[in-house]
């Protein structure tokens, strides 16, 4: 268990973070089954910041992982779980919107 209480979780063969992620990933993985979505993808990669060197540092990039990427009516969706949600993931998920100003982007 996390030290948010949240418990790993695995279906089919697959690890999910929590059990809440992983009962979404049962919704979602019906509903491409039943044609209500397509192209079900899980943690999806984005680039928030470039690599930074500057003088003897090194800034490495940061990145936003999704949960779920998939496609509803023409719209791709990016769709996070969440339980807890920290100061981190709010500045990452507030980046992946100014980054990308037309994404669909749901919490669950």
């Amino acid at each position: 268990m996390s030290k948010y209480r949240a418990r790993r979780t695995t279906i089919d063969g697959i690890e999910f973070m929590s059990k809440k992620e992983a009962m979404r990933y049962e919704v979602l993985k019906a509903m491409q089954q039943s044609g209500e979505i397509s192209d079900l993808q899980l943690q999806v990669k984005f680039d928030l910041l470039p690599t930074i060197k500057r003088e003897s540092e090194t800034l490495r990039k940061k990145s936003y992982i999704a949960d779920f990427v998939y496609m509803q009516e023409g719209k791709r969706i990016v769709e996070d779980v969440k339980g807890f949600k920290t100061p981190i993931y709010s500045l990452k998920k507030h980046l992946l919107i100014y980054n990308n100003p037309g994404i669909n982007f749901i919490e669950t």
